[in-house]
C-alpha cells in the first residue's frame, strides 16, 4: 500500500472510532482537518477570519452531532466539506450575497466537459502548478477572492484540498460533468482575474 492509501485507510478507521464515541479519534480528525477547513471557509466567506472561525466551530458541532449517521466512512472528507459548504452558504445568504451563478446554455456545459478530457481524471497542468507556487500566491488569492462562490469553491476543493471530481460532486451536490464544467469556467475566470490584477 502507498502512503495515500494508508492515510485513507487510517482516516476510515478514525471515522469508525468516532462513530463509536472515541473522543481521542474525534480530536485527531479535528486536528487533521481544521487548518484546511479554516482556509476553505475563509476563502468561501471572502477572507473574513472571524466569521470563518465561528463557522468552523459550527461545522465541527454539526459533524459531532451527525457523524453517527454517516454510512460510508470513506466518504468523510466529501461529507465534511458538504457541511462546511452549507454553513458558508447559509452565512452568505443571511448577508444577502448570491452564492450561485447560473449557466443556462447546455452547450457550454458540454463543451467544457469535452475540453477537460470528458472523463479523464486530469490534474493541474504544469503551468497551473507553477502559477500556484512562490511569489504568485498572493496574486492568486486576491484573484480567487473576486470569483463567484461556486467557481471559487470548486477551485479550492480541486487544487487546495486535492479532491477528485467525484468527491467534489458529492461535496457540492451536483454531477461530475457539472464539476468539470465549473472547473473549466472557474479556471478561465481565474486566469482573467490574474491577468487583470497583474497588469495593475
Amino acid at each position: 500500500m502507498t502512503d495515500p492509501q494508508l492515510d485513507r485507510l487510517y482516516e476510515r478507521v478514525l471515522v469508525l472510532r468516532c462513530q463509536t464515541g472515541d473522543e481521542a479519534a474525534f480530536a485527531e480528525i479535528v486536528a487533521r482537518y481544521t487548518p484546511r477547513l479554516r482556509l476553505y471557509l475563509r476563502q468561501m466567506l471572502g477572507g473574513d477570519a472571524h466569521t470563518a472561525d465561528d463557522a468552523l466551530q459550527d461545522v465541527w458541532l454539526d459533524v459531532f452531532r451527525a457523524l453517527g449517521r454517516l454510512d460510508d466512512a470513506g466518504a468523510f472528507a466529501a461529507w465534511l466539506y458538504r457541511i462546511a459548504r452549507d454553513r458558508a452558504y447559509r452565512i452568505l445568504r443571511r448577508r444577502g450575497i448570491v452564492t450561485m451563478t447560473t449557466m443556462d446554455d447546455a452547450s457550454q456545459v458540454t463543451a467544457a466537459a469535452n475540453a477537460n478530457g470528458g472523463g479523464a481524471g486530469a490534474g493541474a497542468s504544469a503551468a497551473d502548478d507553477a502559477l500556484l507556487n512562490g511569489e504568485a500566491a498572493a496574486l492568486v488569492h486576491a484573484s480567487l477572492d473576486r470569483l463567484p462562490h461556486d467557481q471559487r469553491e470548486v477551485l479550492l476543493l480541486r487544487f487546495i484540498e486535492e479532491m477528485s471530481y467525484e468527491q467534489i460532486a458529492s461535496a457540492v451536490g451536483c454531477g461530475v460533468g457539472t464539476v468539470r464544467s465549473r472547473l473549466h469556467y472557474a479556471k478561465r475566470a481565474l486566469r482573467r482575474e490574474i491577468e487583470r490584477n497583474d497588469s495593475t
